[in-house]
């Protein structure tokens, strides 16, 4: 026993990063005694799923999605969720392609529709049972190059903005908790080249990709605003810039998410399908040469059968797991050209370019845009407004040490204590010079804190304590209270006016820069509700009334 204690005691403390000490023991929990209800519920999900992974994936009836959930459903490894706009024809190109419905759900997703989404969510939890959502593919998108104008969606939204990102930034919000609870959770988001502005395909044909500062989406994005960056509608502009806001999206929820959720993040590029329904709003002369364009002259074309297999990869690969990546497949996309190329009817290896199979995959260099924090930081504010999504809030892995939560649960207070103390003592300052005022519960608990820490026990445990303080520390050295190039300025001095004025004639009223902890006024009643809280397990304080009645 003893031996198996040290062994399990050397590799925790040889795990490298002390923030992931205890991570492996964040589901940890004491033994449940289960109902009726809950043991059902576990075996309904057990004859559901089996011991298969659950992956959501929108926009899977046509295309790159379609041939996804084909290399899913083949693994057997996989349950799949469907969520598209038009279940007939899902159903339809299931029968077709002669999908295992018994791993295949269909549930239907409008993109177009933030209540949509909600409601596909609320479905979604009730299918799944006590089963985690193991993979969520963000793959649904539209193109809409040839618009003049902007089409609106049901939430009164440019559409190719909300169907490819807040739609998808919306439905994140709501199953990222869910997520947490799977082994090996991954969240994967479509992106494109033309959405990274560092490469040929997204930074040498108009229109750019660029946010610039977000104005549309901080004005609302509401009809009859139609771009993010606030300016003039581009059918390709609205495109590219909604990649853009993906990949910069799944970079940032990478960053606050990643560690404490132990979700991966990742944005990927399968390589332009120029043969996919994503272009049926283009011309016809487009639909016929652009193929041949992407094969012959950029080599950057790739089928959607491969296309496929590449998003499957993600999904699926071990080596996928790792987050904060822009998957790319095949290296650069003039690498490999001339007869040998010629001969493979145009299958030049390059950056999203076909061939190069299952190990050609690497993680990808992103834009200077798409790595801009300043504006991803904007980005997912903006967003979570314009959609309304409600994020949980990121928590960092700690010991389940009982002893660690006792101390903390007897520190918190101490510690709230002493943060109101030095707050009253050195107050902080607003914009415009004056002073932050205590707020009349934090006068309250200053009151209490004189009257019971420093009254009560500071003349009882807390004489003992500073007695033994003394003894075990012993005096501060004098070196460590000198050595300060300034005499401390008193409190009452003027606060140095800001070196940039605005000229407005205003009428400046001067304020003591001095903070009143507890006014005279305020006195009484702050005592009257501690007596209440305190001393009276409730009660009203006695009255001066009430004092004069009892003496009589």
């Amino acid at each position: 026993m003893i031996r198996e204690l040290v062994l399990l005691f050397a590799v925790v403390i040889n795990i490298r990063n002390s923030a992931d000490a205890f991570k492996f023991m964040s589901n940890w929990q004491p033994p449940k005694i289960l109902t009726d209800e809950q043991r059902f519920e576990i075996a309904k999900t057990e004859e559901r799923f089996g011991d298969k992974k659950l992956v959501v994936i929108t926009g899977c009836s046509s295309g790159l999605g379609r041939q996804t959930v084909k290399n899913l459903l083949a693994t057997n490894k996989y349950h799949v969720v469907g969520a598209v706009r038009d279940v007939d024809k899902m159903e339809a190109v299931a029968e077709l392609d002669g999908f295992n419905i018994d791993n295949f759900h269909i549930m239907e997703c409008e993109l177009n529709s933030f209540d949509s989404v909600h409601k596909f969510c609320d479905e979604l939890m009730e299918y799944k049972l006590a089963k985690p959502i193991d993979r969520l593919i963000c793959n649904a998108g539209v193109y809409q190059p040839s618009l003049p104008y902007a089409k609106w969606s049901v939430d009164g939204h440019e559409q190719t903005m909300q169907i490819n990102f807040l739609s998808h930034f919306l439905m994140i919000s709501r199953l990222i908790e869910d997520m947490t609870k799977a082994p090996d959770p991954r969240v994967v988001m479509v992106g494109s080249v033309t959405g990274n502005d560092n490469t040929v395909g997204g930074g040498g044909v108009y229109p750019i990709a660029d946010l610039k500062n977000l104005d549309g989406f901080k004005a609302g994005f509401q009809n009859p605003i139609a771009m993010a960056d606030g300016y003039g509608f581009i059918g390709a502009k609205a495109y590219k810039d909604s990649k853009l806001c993906l990949m910069m999206t799944s970079n940032f929820l990478h960053s606050k998410y990643h560690r404490n959720t132990g979700i991966s993040f990742s944005s990927i590029y399968p390589g332009c399908i120029a043969e996919t329904p994503l272009f049926r709003e283009k011309r016809a002369w487009f639909r016929k040469y652009f193929p041949v364009f992407m094969k012959y002259i950029t080599g950057g074309y790739v089928g959607v059968e491969e296309a496929g297999q590449r998003l499957f990869q993600v999904a699926h690969d071990p080596r996928c797991a790792k987050s904060g990546v822009y998957w790319s497949w095949n290296g650069g996309p003039r690498e490999g050209r001339g007869a040998a190329a010629l001969e493979k009817g145009g299958q030049i290896s390059g950056g999203g370019g076909a061939g190069g199979g299952w190990d050609s995959i690497y993680e990808n260099d992103q834009s200077d845009k798409v790595n801009n924090l300043e504006l991803s930081v904007d980005l997912f504010k903006t967003a979570t407004e314009i959609t309304g999504a409600e994020w949980p809030q990121a928590k960092t892995f700690t010991s389940p040490c009982p002893t660690l939560k006792v101390i903390g649960a007897v520190s918190k207070n101490m510690i709230a204590r002493e943060e109101l103390k030095r707050m009253a003592e050195r107050p902080g300052f607003n914009e415009d010079g004056t002073p932050i005022k205590l707020t009349k519960r934090k006068k309250a608990a200053l009151i209490a804190d004189e009257v019971i820490v420093r009254g009560v026990l500071g003349n009882t445990v807390g004489r003992v304590g500073r007695v033994a303080g003394r003894l075990l520390l012993g005096k501060i050295p004098e070196t460590a209270k000198s050595g300060s190039f300034q005499e401390e300025k008193p409190l009452e001095e003027k606060v140095s006016e800001p070196t940039q004025k605005i000229e407005i004639e205003t009428k400046v009223v001067e304020e003591p820069k001095t903070i009143d902890t507890v006014s005279e006024n305020d006195k009484a009643d702050l005592e009257g509700e501690i007596f209440d809280q305190v001393f009276a397990n409730g009660k009203s304080a006695p009255s001066d009334e009430d004092k004069s009645s009892e003496r009589e």
